[in-house]
C-alpha cells in the first residue's frame, strides 16, 4: 500500500482473509485525493480536509489554507485576476497571523506575470507545488492517522540489520551475514553500527565461537582462526594448513 501496489494489496489481503485487520480504505482514499492533486483538482483534499477539520485544527495543519492559496495561484495564472481577488477574500482573508506574510506575497503574485524571474513570485508560479501538496497531503494523514513515515516491516527490518552490522560487513563480506548481502547492504548503509558491551570472536571458517573449547589460533601471516578448524584441516591435507584468505600454505 505504500509503494502504491493498491490492486496487489487488495488481492493479498482478500487470498490470506485478513481484510478486517487491514486499514486498506484508509489509503484508497488517499489514492483518490493524491490522484486528484496531480490532476489539478482540488476538490477531494478540501473534502478530506472537511471531514478531519476538528483534528486538524487541533494539529495546526495548513494543508488547507496551501491548498486554497494554490487555487488563487492558478487562477492568477489563468489571468482570472478578479476571480482571483474574490477568492483570496473569500478564503485567505481570515488566515492565521503566521500565514499573514505567506498570503501577502500571494497577493503580490497579481501584478506578476507566470514567467517572472523575481523570487520568491518565480517559485510560488512553479508546477512543483502541486507536488508539494501531495507530499503535504501524504504527511498529514499519516499523521492524523498515527502512521508512521515507514511500515512495520521495514521499521523492524532495519532494527535487525543494526543488530547486526559491524564495520567487517563493508571490508569483508561474509556469505552467511544478513548485511552483507547486496539488497540488505544498501538498506543498512545509513544505520548505526550495532553496539556490543561484550565481544564475541567466531572462527572465519566454521563459523563457531572461539572461547576455551575451540582456542584462536594465529597463523604467521596474522589471520587468526579456531584451533578445531585448523585441526581438521591439518588432518585432511597431511599436515598443511592453507589460509583461506591469502592462500598461503604452511
Amino acid at each position: 500500500l505504500r509503494s502504491g501496489f493498491y490492486n496487489t494489496a487488495i488481492k493479498l489481503a482478500q487470498v490470506a482473509k485478513i481484510e478486517d485487520l487491514t486499514n486498506i480504505n484508509l489509503f484508497l482514499v488517499a489514492k483518490e485525493v493524491e490522484e486528484a492533486l496531480l490532476k489539478k483538482d482540488t476538490s477531494q483534499c478540501l473534502n478530506w480536509c472537511h471531514d478531519n477539520k476538528s483534528k486538524m485544527r487541533k494539529m495546526k495543519s495548513t494543508l488547507e489554507f496551501n491548498v486554497r492559496l494554490q487555487e488563487f495561484i492558478e487562477l492568477v495564472k489563468q489571468n482570472r485576476k478578479m476571480d482571483a481577488v474574490k477568492h483570496a477574500r473569500k478564503f485567505l482573508s481570515t488566515t492565521e497571523l503566521e500565514q499573514m506574510a505567506t498570503v501577502q506575497q500571494g497577493m503580490a503574485l497579481l501584478a506578476f506575470p507566470p514567467g517572472t524571474r523575481i523570487q520568491p513570485y518565480c517559485d510560488m508560479f512553479k508546477e512543483s507545488r502541486w507536488q508539494e501538496l501531495i507530499e503535504q497531503f501524504r504527511a498529514e494523514n499519516y499523521r492524523l492517522f498515527q502512521l508512521s513515515n515507514q511500515s512495520v516491516f521495514s521499521v523492524a527490518l532495519q532494527a535487525g540489520l543494526s543488530a547486526l552490522k559491524t564495520q567487517k560487513c563493508y571490508s569483508d563480506r561474509n556469505f552467511e551475514c544478513p548485511v552483507c548481502q547486496v539488497p540488505l547492504n544498501a538498506l543498512a548503509e545509513h544505520l548505526p553500527f550495532a553496539h556490543c558491551s561484550q565481544s564475541r570472536l567466531i572462527c572465519y571458517i566454521t563459523g563457531k565461537p572461539l572461547n576455551e573449547n575451540n582456542q584462536p589460533m594465529m597463523l604467521p601471516n596474522g589471520y587468526v582462526y579456531g584451533e578445531d578448524a585448523l585441526t581438521r584441516m591439518s588432518l585432511a591435507n597431511d599436515g598443511r594448513i592453507v589460509c583461506p584468505r591469502t592462500k598461503e600454505i604452511y
